[in-house]
Parts: C-alpha cells; structure tokens; sequence
C-alpha cells in the first residue's frame, strides 16, 4: 500500500510535466507570448524550484506523509492556475509558483520514500522513480490528442489538477512514522561531505538527461532529416529506457552503486555521443535509448544510499536540491556548446561527464 501510494504521487507529477511540454504551444499563444517572453518566464520554474526545495528540506523533518500531501495539493491548484493566466507576466509569476510547488513536493516525495525504505527495511526508490517517465511517455501523446480535439490548457490542466488532489489524498493515508524518531543519529561518518558528492553527481547525470528531454527532436529534424513522427520518438525512447533501466535495478537487489556507476559513466556518456554523432536518426534513437538505459537506476540508488540511516531527511534533501542544479545548467550548457560549435557536437560533448561518474566508483564505501 506505502508503495502503491508513492507511485501514484510520482506518477501524476509526471503526467503534469508530460502534458505541460505537449501544451507550450497552446499555453503560449493563449498568454501571446513572443519566444523570448516565453523563455524568460520558463525561467520562473528554477526561480521557484530552488529555494522551495531548501525550505521544505527544512520543514519535512519528521513530518514526511503531511509534507508530501501539501506539496502535492499545491502543485495541482499551482498547476490548474497556470489554465488561468493571459499574459506573459502572468505566466511568470504563476510558473514561479509552479516551480516552487514541484520543488516542495520533489523533496517531499523522496524523504517520504526513504523514510519509507528505513522503516519497511525495502527498497523503493527505483520503483517509486520509475513511474514518472512512464507517466510522460503517456501524457505527452495523449495531451496532443485532447488538443486535437479542441480542448485549451484550462480544461486540460483542470483535469491534471483533478488527477493530482487525488493522489494528495492518497499521500495523506501514507502508514509512516509520526515525527522525528528519538533515536542516536545513525548517519555514518562523514555523511554530509558524502551527500554533497552525490548531489553533485547526481547533477551530472541530470544534466545530460535534461538534454536528451529539451533537444532530441530538434537534433533529429534539423540534423538528421527526421519526418515530425520520427523525431517526436526520441524522447519516448529515452523515457521508455530509462524507465527499463530502474525497474532491472529493482530486480537486482544486491546491486550496489558501484556497477551503476560504471553503467552511467560508459553507458550514459557513450550513449550520448553515439546519439549526437551518429549519421541517422535511427542510430540516435539508438544512442538515447542507450542513455536512458545506463543512467536511468542511478539517481534513484544516490537518493536510497543518502537515506540509509538518515532519520531527519536532511541527506535525502540535500543529495535532491543540489542534483537538480543540473535541470539548470544542461539547457544554457548545450546553447551554449551549440553556439560555439553545433547542436550534435554539443550533445556529443555531455559524454565528457561520463569520466566523473565513472570516477564516483571510487568514492563508493561499503554498507
């Protein structure tokens, strides 16, 4: 039930942020936005996300289950606002909103998870993490089909509002502990400098992951002569493997984090060159496929290794917070890259993270 419970969370989060990539078009010509007033108010998401995650690792101690329906309640009014809004500055403010929302529950539904795991003694994170690129995979196709039929970001959105209150009812019914349990702290030696490491790491990986999300179709039209169809695939193969990736982790109990590593750190980087370099688009698909298959179960892994014995979540949230800096570097890192050489060449170039995940084997101690 615990785990039934935090799937869903994770996956209406995930249906919102599909459809919401699938709704830009309509959301910017409701707003009549020029790109440059839409790219200036996409930047209200990390505006917002960023401090509300420092917050809410603060607030969440011991308060996981409530924290987790709040945040999750916030983000489906937070969501169904933005259904609202008619002009650019509106927008926003109301993605500022948006991001501090989706901050708040990020951090929430992973110390609820590894409150989760401590007390179950199972492992959750990988399952848990797995719902979200399904649930894009289903929402992106779907919400184009809704505007197909006529239906604005209002109604849309409306109904994702609807979808998620759901799901914070369902967090509150979550069976965790009650407060902060009086126990010594069990946190090994030197766990903050740990945390710091694999926030940082875990950052890298997100920031190739969000390269994949933000530039793949365009790589393949404007690069490789891709038909829309075809182009529009390569996300879908890169959640899809990303999504394989977790659930064989999940399968494999005893795999530790030191063959992820080595599994992100060729896998990932290899795969992204083959995808940037690679003289079809069907070997780019191949490529992205290959990313998201060696870097989907890694994050999930940092974010279960922070919890072992972590009863106040602060490693949990901070290992969360720092990773997601990588969400906002990848797209100026990779405008940049383009700018000075070309889009397949910058996408190319992420692989030289690789080399330091595949040295974070090394920072790996035994349980």
């Amino acid at each position: 039930m615990t785990l039934a419970r935090l799937v869903a969370v994770c996956a209406v989060w995930g249906v919102f942020w599909g459809s919401w990539s699938a709704l830009l078009p309509a959301v910017q010509t409701q707003v009549g936005a020029t790109n440059a007033d839409l790219g200036l108010a996409l930047a209200g998401v990390p505006v917002g996300a960023i401090p509300a995650m420092a917050l809410t690792g603060r607030l969440v101690r011991g308060r996981e289950r409530i924290a987790l329906a709040v945040s999750t309640a916030l983000f489906a009014l937070a969501a169904a606002g933005i259904g609202l809004v008619t002009t650019p500055l509106a927008l926003g403010l109301a993605l500022v909103g948006l991001g501090a929302a989706s901050g708040a529950l990020d951090i929430a539904l992973n110390t609820a998870t590894g409150r989760a795991e401590r007390e179950s003694g199972g492992r959750l994170f990988q399952t848990v993490h797995a719902a979200f690129p399904v649930a894009v995979i289903v929402a992106a196709p779907a919400t184009g089909l809704a505007r197909s039929l006529g239906y604005g970001p209002a109604q849309v959105l409306a109904v994702i509002a609807v979808l998620v209150l759901a799901c914070a009812a369902l967090a509150m019914g979550l069976p965790l502990g009650r407060g902060v349990q009086p126990v010594a702290d069990s946190r090994p030696k030197g766990a903050w400098r740990h945390a710091l490491l694999l926030g940082v790491l875990a950052a890298f990986a997100l920031i190739i992951e969000n390269s994949v999300e933000q530039w793949s179709v365009l790589l393949l039209e404007d690069f490789r002569s891709a038909s829309a169809l075809l182009a529009s695939a390569a996300p879908a193969a890169y959640m899809g493997a990303l999504t394989a990736g977790r659930l064989t982790a999940q399968a494999f109990p005893r795999l530790g984090l030191r063959p992820l590593y080595v599994l992100a750190g060729l896998g990932g980087g290899g795969g992204i060159v083959l995808a940037g370099l690679a003289p079809t688009a069907w070997l780019s698909l191949v490529g992205f496929a290959i990313t998201g298959l060696a870097l989907g179960p890694l994050v999930p892994a940092m974010l279960s290794r922070a919890a072992v014995g972590d009863e106040e979540g602060t490693l949990v949230s901070a290992v969360s917070t720092i990773s997601y800096t990588g969400f906002v570097i990848s797209p100026l890192l990779v405008a940049g890259l383009s700018a000075a050489f070309s889009l397949p060449v910058a996408l190319a170039l992420l692989g030289a993270l690789g080399v330091p995940l595949l040295l974070g084997y090394l920072t790996v101690r035994s349980r």
